[in-house]
């Protein structure tokens, strides 16, 4: 098993110079050569973790683009800066005192970035606001999300890739209600295929008639996945129509982002406000809480230890952006919340003595064609989260090779399998891993490494970079100087 990482690391971490640039470990060069991915577009760096010693590297001075793999900046960085207590919070808050009722004023909802206000959470609230005295909300209730500067960054945003309805691509804003997601049961016979919508949405009918059956496995029922296409029905009803096909006799269950947010939220608040006998008079719409309304209801999203699972274990992109806009909203600056959060992580870097160059940050989760990092920043990462008060809430929050996360099926009879705690990355075109691997002699190292080249595709790429991690496993590690 892999040992506990909090090592005896030099107190005064600054990251250490990289070895000049060696070639590709025998088994990594064989792997990229038979995949037809050049040397040059690989770039790794392997150090010791007890004191810093440099292995073996390659380009790892080089900017590049890291996928998923960023997040173990802005992890740490969360976790050094908000604390592993820390928790995003929503409140429920009305403008006037309700009499006999009768609330004349509008109701609040005010979102400070808590990803873990689901649907449940958002009925308990109202449950609440029931529970003061409230029956007929004359007023509008407002969807306040002005926590993050600007408000919405989603609106008017070209797509990033094909399926832009799908969770991992879900921008957030302070006010993400239920993740603006509905969730869908989805079952076949041969016959025909039935579509149930799980989320409590008023007067939402989901149309799956349009969906074929076709011979395939359940397991890949997405491969024949479209957009929905969403439309008005009759009575103020909304239609989302499935498209595409689904695998005879299957059952598969998703969430989709396809319903306006406001319109999302208004549904939802109808449903379940409805449910506990509420009425609202005015509509639902964007706007800020007034200075002088009164906090109904309170909800607290999970402490930040465990959103770090989230976030690493799961590769969670909306729980990452949030967390990252965070940072940024911890001071008043006019500028844009994200310009803040890239300046707190700068900051941070600055402080443990790692170099900046070739930083380039958009929204700290690596879902991006923008962000950049080099291997010996992702490296100093590593070895300062291991010297950190904070190592066993970090080090617990990343994927275990042969055990779970992305490493559920991969090297589990390989000499790495338990032995080693890596973080991925996926774009297209770039594929990358950073964490940590014990050695033969039981010494941990710190690993990193990312590939961007055209041909660097799942079937290929996976196996370049797991050759890197099982060559550290079965080595004896550096020279010791």
């Amino acid at each position: 098993m892999l040992p506990r990482l909090l090592f005896v690391v030099l107190a005064a971490i600054s990251v250490p110079a990289v070895a000049a640039d060696a070639p590709l470990p025998q088994p990594v060069a064989a792997k990229a050569e038979a995949a037809g991915i050049p040397a040059g577009a690989i770039t790794f760096v392997v150090q010791r973790l007890s004191d810093g010693a440099p292995w073996a590297s390659r380009g790892a001075d080089r900017s590049m683009q890291p996928a998923s793999t960023l997040k173990l900046l802005t992890s740490m960085v969360a976790l050094d800066t908000l604390g592993p207590a820390w928790r995003a919070r929503s409140q429920l808050l009305a403008t006037a005192e309700p009499k006999d009722g009768v609330l004349e004023g509008d109701v609040v909802l005010r979102g400070e970035g808590d990803m873990d206000l689901d649907a449940a959470a958002f009925e308990r609230m109202l449950a609440a606001l029931r529970a003061s005295g409230v029956r007929d909300i004359r007023g509008d209730f407002v969807l306040d999300r002005g926590y993050f500067q600007p408000a919405r960054t989603d609106v008017d945003v070209p797509p990033f890739d094909d399926t832009p309805e799908f969770r991992y691509n879900v921008i957030p804003d302070a006010l993400l209600l239920d993740s603006n997601l509905m969730r869908l049961e989805l079952s076949s016979d041969k016959e025909g295929m039935d579509a149930r919508l799980a989320t409590q949405l008023d007067r939402v009918i989901v149309v799956s008639s349009s969906m074929a059956l076709v011979d395939r496995t359940c397991e890949d029922w997405e491969d024949g996945w479209k957009l929905p296409v969403v439309s008005e029905g009759a009575n103020g009803t909304l239609l989302v129509t499935l498209q595409g096909d689904f695998p005879k006799s299957c059952s598969a269950s998703t969430a989709i982002n396809v319903i306006d947010r406001v319109e999302f939220s208004e549904r939802l608040f109808r449903e379940l406000w409805a449910r506990h006998g509420g009425r609202l008079a005015g509509k639902v719409r964007d706007g800020s809480a007034p200075a002088n309304a009164r906090v109904v209801a309170e909800h607290r999203s999970r402490p930040y230890s465990l959103l770090l699972h989230d976030i690493n274990k799961r590769s969670d992109n909306p729980v990452t952006r949030m967390v990252f806009l965070s940072l940024g909203a911890l001071n008043d600056s006019p500028a844009p919340t994200a310009e803040r959060s890239a300046s707190v992580v700068r900051g941070w870097m600055a402080a443990h003595g790692i170099d900046r160059e070739g930083l380039v940050l958009e929204n700290g989760s690596g879902l991006s064609r923008v962000e950049r990092v080099t291997p010996a920043q992702l490296a100093g990462v590593l070895r300062v989260a291991a010297a950190s008060p904070w190592a066993p809430e970090f080090q617990a929050s990343l994927p275990i090779v042969g055990v779970d996360g992305a490493f559920r099926r991969r090297l589990k009879d390989s000499p790495a399998a338990t032995r080693a705690r890596i973080k991925t990355g996926t774009l297209r075109n770039a594929w990358s891993i950073a964490g940590y691997v014990t050695d033969a002699k039981g010494a941990t190292h710190v690993l990193v490494a990312i590939i961007n080249d055209e041909k660097a595709e799942a079937k290929v790429a996976r196996g370049v970079l797991d050759a890197f991690i099982e060559w550290v496993a079965v080595s004896s590690g550096p020279t010791k100087r």
